[in-house]
């Protein structure tokens, strides 16, 4: 029996925690109340999330709940900014969106223990020439990911509408680009379980990745910078002014 075959217990298999988890978003309103919070930039209280889709607050709070009963989402409890004391009341519940991984493949496929046997015997003593060729590739990959949003963008693309296709292409790869001021965000890595047992290997192939990206999406005054140690992906988009 292999482990995502194990019972919990309620009796279920991990086969059937994850169908069930993903089920929960065959609603539309739940599943676009994941969506709202999965797209802010920080934790979004019941209220904002019901106003912001025009549903009763009691009906947000219910399906906000269920989603953080399956570890969808995570929450905490926190008063309004700026008020303290005995008259700043009761807490609000504030949700975002888990770190756990909900995934299913049919038929059982585990690519992520190959990436990890991968990574686990080149990471040790990579010859650097092995290295420049994985961060080669990853780079070549990016530029490829920049041409198809070329191609969806059309002929003779605004600056603007070339930015917005290059972050809809990103967000489909799973790194979940977060627009404010000027800098995108990347606020998932879509390799983050093996970025963090390897990430002397994975983080520089990620980096290069973007780089590959940006340089062959071409937009005036966007660049590419790396912060080590933030949540999601440490690349970050930049725009000149």
């Amino acid at each position: 029996m292999s482990v995502s075959e194990a019972n919990d217990a309620s009796g279920r298999t991990g086969f059937d925690r994850e169908v069930e988890r993903l089920a929960l978003l065959e609603d539309p309103v739940r599943r676009a109340l994941y969506r709202h919070v999965v797209r802010q930039g920080d934790y979004v209280s019941r209220d904002d999330a019901a106003t912001a889709l025009g549903i009763a607050r009691g009906l947000a709070a219910f399906h906000l709940d269920k989603l953080a009963h399956e570890d969808l989402l995570e929450f905490i409890y926190r008063r309004p900014d700026g008020r303290t004391g005995p008259g700043a009341g009761r807490p609000a519940k504030l949700y975002r969106r888990s770190r756990q991984e909900v995934a299913i493949s049919l038929p059982h496929r585990d690519y992520r223990l190959l990436a990890d046997l991968l990574a686990a015997a080149l990471a040790p003593a990579a010859p650097e020439d092995v290295r420049e060729r994985f961060v080669e590739g990853a780079h070549r990959s990016g530029a490829e990911l920049a041409a198809d949003a070329r191609r969806l963008a059309g002929r003779r693309p605004s600056r603007r509408r070339l930015v917005e296709v290059g972050l809809e292409v990103l967000r489909r790869q799973g790194f979940d680009p977060y627009a404010c001021g000027g800098e995108v965000t990347l606020r998932n890595c879509p390799f983050e379980a093996v970025a963090r047992a390897h990430p002397a290997l994975v983080c520089p192939m990620n980096r290069a990745l973007v780089e590959g990206f940006v340089e062959a999406l071409n937009v005036r005054g966007m660049s590419v910078t790396c912060e080590p140690g933030r949540d999601g992906c440490c690349v970050t988009l930049r725009f000149d002014s």
